[in-house]
Parts: C-alpha cells; sequence; structure tokens
C-alpha cells in the first residue's frame, strides 16, 4: 500500500515539473524525481509511437504528455541525459526537511 502511494505521490510530481518546469520539493524526492524527469525526457526524445504510449502510461495529463514530445523534448535533442538540475535552497520550517528546487536545465 505505501509503496503505491509512494509511485503515485512521484508520478505526480514529475507530470508537475514538465508542465511547470521548476518545481521545489524535498531533497531526498527531488533526487528520485531527476531520475524519472530524465527518463522520461528520453522517451521523448525517441519520439515513436510506443515512446509516447509510455510516457502516456506514466504521467497522468495528455496535455503534458504533448508538450513533452513537442517542446520539451526537442530542446535535448543533442544532449546526452543531465535534462534536469536540482538547486538546494534551505530548510523547510516547521520540520526542518531539506528542500530543494527541480528544474529543467
Amino acid at each position: 500500500m505505501r509503496s503505491d502511494h509512494r509511485k503515485s505521490m512521484l508520478r505526480n510530481i514529475v507530470t508537475s515539473l514538465l508542465r511547470e518546469e521548476r518545481i521545489e520539493t524535498t531533497e531526498d524526492r527531488a533526487k528520485e524525481l531527476k531520475r524519472m524527469a530524465d527518463r522520461m525526457i528520453s522517451l521523448g526524445k525517441h519520439g515513436d509511437l510506443h515512446a509516447k504510449k509510455q510516457a502516456l502510461s506514466y504521467l497522468y495529463d495528455e496535455t503534458v504528455v504533448k508538450k513533452l514530445f513537442d517542446e520539451i523534448a526537442p530542446k535535448y535533442k543533442e544532449r546526452n541525459g543531465g535534462y534536469t538540475r536540482i538547486l538546494k535552497t534551505g530548510f523547510r520550517r516547521g520540520d526542518g526537511a531539506s528542500m530543494a528546487l527541480v528544474e529543467l536545465v
């Protein structure tokens, strides 16, 4: 149960990052987010139907998948990975969790 919730939360965060192109989250989530966002952008670079179906099965929003394949992935066609950047922003007030800003390069 807990694993399903964590996967669902990660899918939401990846979808939000690709929609907004910048998001603030905890440092631990940012590290997981970077890995999955880079994988989605790699799928977008393939550009074929199979890659689009794989992205649609992971991301929640069809408009984000369209943006991924039409706008985001073509920007990185010459780049071999490292599509996202993590910048530490300090600590969250209240529980002291380490926060980070994740953005597309």
